[in-house]
């Protein structure tokens, strides 16, 4: 009886459970705590693939395809199903089957092209965390009709699921609510489970939108390592790398994109200057850098110091660097929304720095990469000490005055306090559209200037609120500015308020 009425109306389900209490699995965000308050907690379906002990009947499937870059890799398509050997950081060794179940061959593969099969996570509109940016720059590509939708997990605390959905070249977004045994977005229908709901809604219009459509085009998820065979290793020859167009070139490098080995984009940055660095220092600082792994931080793959000039090389963002975007026409079209969201991504990664005790020393919009879907990534994080103090200590002009904190140009004290002042100039940057800072005055006349109480004003599109986490920046003493942390949850507020 109960599947027959279920089956038929979905929204008699939750009726059924509260009649005849049957227990079911949680699988959602949110649960009631012991006060009746609703809590959030981790699905059981979305930890399982994480923490759930390795069983040999564990099944999981490719969600994209992948192409081996060593012998010991596996290559394999779309659909692929796998049981998982062993687990090892970012990389696992797996048995590809057949349809029967036997095994074809194995090798190490990325596990994050793989989902537990039979799991929310190898669902095709299953996005796993995803801020509303990257969000909008999925659904909104011409390759999704009206409809196309997926399911992420917010990188906002305590937001958990929500269902966002494309129309009339806008997203829609609908938090997926979780109370005891039931999922809903419309309390009056209500399922067991996110598979439920989204079947529903397949067949069904939900509020101002018709039925679902096509579940979101995926894109490839970025390697955060060359090989699995580099992850321990920072040194590599020169001869890996083919350089091809040239990208940029500064005081300290000219960066180019190149290829690894033929197969992998890499950005290469060749260093200029080389006999200011001390080489040993440089590939013990380097080493360390390279354990710093976060979403919002420039992935640094390896250098060549075997002979120079040096070659750094990260991973390849495919919009350059942020102050670049923030002028040209398509940064101009950037709505409040997006340089927020931006503005917040490198709050994040600033915060991560932070709680790691590493020290930026030349944050500023040059310093920040953007990729498609305006993912943003602090880049040269740790290599200003080494690489450009001694540029700065024998040619003063070159000392990036404008983002420095008072502190830092008067006395040499640099923190992450300091690093919180030039994210105030970063911000100002980002809300101008990629104004000079303290237009019409010169280098060393800006610290008068700052010492004599002056603050730039708010550019004229600024929010009134952002100008006031700018001003904090800005304090004149270092224990008086806010911390990333802060910041960060300053900004993710700001967020909602330009929604």
């Amino acid at each position: 009886m109960e599947e027959c009425l279920t089956r038929s109306c979905p929204c008699l389900r939750s009726l059924w459970d509260r009649i005849f209490k049957s227990e079911k699995v949680n699988e959602g965000l949110e649960r009631k705590g012991s006060n009746g308050d609703l809590r959030t907690v981790s699905s059981e379906q979305d930890l399982e693939q994480r923490y759930k002990p390795l069983e040999e009947s564990a099944i999981y499937v490719a969600l994209w395809a992948f192409e081996a870059r060593d012998s010991d890799e596996l290559s394999f398509d779309a659909g692929d199903r796998f049981r998982v050997v062993r687990r090892e950081g970012d990389w696992w060794t797996a048995a590809k089957l057949d349809a029967s179940g036997r095994v074809l061959a194995t090798g190490v593969v990325p596990n994050n092209f793989l989902g537990r099969a039979e799991s929310i996570t190898s669902q095709p509109w299953f996005f796993g965390q995803m801020n509303r940016i990257e969000c909008l720059s999925h659904l909104l590509t011409d390759q999704n009709k009206d409809g196309a939708f997926l399911v992420r997990v917010s990188e906002t605390d305590n937001v958990g699921h929500v269902l966002s959905v494309k129309v009339k070249n806008k997203a829609k977004h609908f938090k997926i609510y979780h109370s005891e045994n039931e999922f809903y977005v419309e309390e009056s229908c209500s399922f067991s489970s996110l598979l439920d709901l989204i079947q529903h809604y397949q067949g069904h219009p939900l509020a101002s939108v018709n039925k679902l459509g096509k579940p979101c085009v995926r894109r490839k998820p970025k390697q955060q390592d060359l090989s699995h065979t580099t992850v321990d290793m920072w040194e590599l020859p020169k001869e890996d790398f083919t350089l091809e167009n040239k990208l940029g070139n500064g005081y300290f490098a000219d960066v180019y994109r190149g290829k690894w080995k033929n197969q992998t984009n890499v950005a290469i940055k060749i260093l200029k200057n080389n006999d200011s660095l001390n080489q040993k220092t440089f590939q013990m600082e380097v080493e360390v850098l390279k354990q710093l792994r976060h979403n919002h931080l420039i992935s640094l793959f390896a250098i060549c110091t075997s002979s120079t000039p040096y070659y750094i090389i990260t991973e390849y963002m495919e919009k350059g660097n942020l102050l670049e975007l923030l002028r040209s026409p398509e940064g101009n079209a950037l709505d409040l929304e997006i340089l927020t969201n931006m503005a917040y991504q490198v709050a994040d990664g600033m915060t991560y720095l932070e709680d790691h005790n590493s020290i930026h020393r030349d944050l500023a919009a040059r310093n920040v990469l953007v990729s498609e879907g305006y993912l943003c990534k602090v880049a040269d994080f740790g290599l200003a000490r080494i690489i450009k103090d001694p540029i700065y200590l024998s040619n003063e002009t070159k000392i990036p005055y404008k983002w420095t904190a008072p502190e830092a140009m008067e006395l040499g004290i640099f923190s992450n306090k300091s690093d919180v002042w030039s994210f105030g100039i970063l911000l100002y940057e980002i809300y101008s559209f990629g104004a000079i800072p303290y237009s019409g005055v010169g280098n060393k006349g800006v610290l008068k200037e700052i010492k004599n109480g002056y603050r730039m004003p708010a550019p004229s599109k600024c929010p009134p609120f952002i100008y006031e986490i700018m001003q904090s920046c800005w304090s004149k003493q270092p224990e008086d500015r806010p911390d990333f942390k802060r910041l960060k949850s300053e900004l993710h507020e700001c967020i909602n308020r330009v929604t």
